[in-house]
């Protein structure tokens, strides 16, 4: 060698990095449409023992109501991975949902004026 870097050479990857698309099968969009950041999740039963690595995580992370937004941070994917792994839970019979109620809109305006009001 001259001393010169090789522009072939690329850095090194961390050996544990799994790419999403291969937690997800490749699948970018949920069986299930309408889940939201705030959709509340809950496992069914334990998890089984069949499930992948990270659906069993998830399916323990939601043995009380969590949100989705909350499963994506506990698991540690992103959140477009979690809504493709929980929506595949929630078909399996494996997890629940449910959307929290809607907030009246005499409510929300009252919050609006207080966040005005600061």
């Amino acid at each position: 060698m001259n001393g010169e870097h090789s522009r072939d050479v690329e850095p090194d990857e961390d050996a544990t990095f799994v790419r999403p698309f291969i937690i997800t099968g490749g699948r970018s969009e949920p069986l299930q449409a309408g889940l939201r950041l705030e959709t509340l999740v809950v496992a069914v039963g334990v998890p089984d023992p069949s499930l992948t690595f990270e659906r069993r995580h998830i399916v323990a992370v939601c043995e009380q109501p969590t949100t989705v937004a909350e499963v994506a941070h506990r698991v540690g994917v992103p959140l477009g991975v979690a809504k493709v792994l929980i929506s595949d839970l929630v078909v399996a019979g494996q997890l629940a949902c449910r959307q929290p109620a809607e907030l009246p809109l005499p409510m929300l305006e009252r919050i609006r004026d207080h966040v005005r009001a600061l």
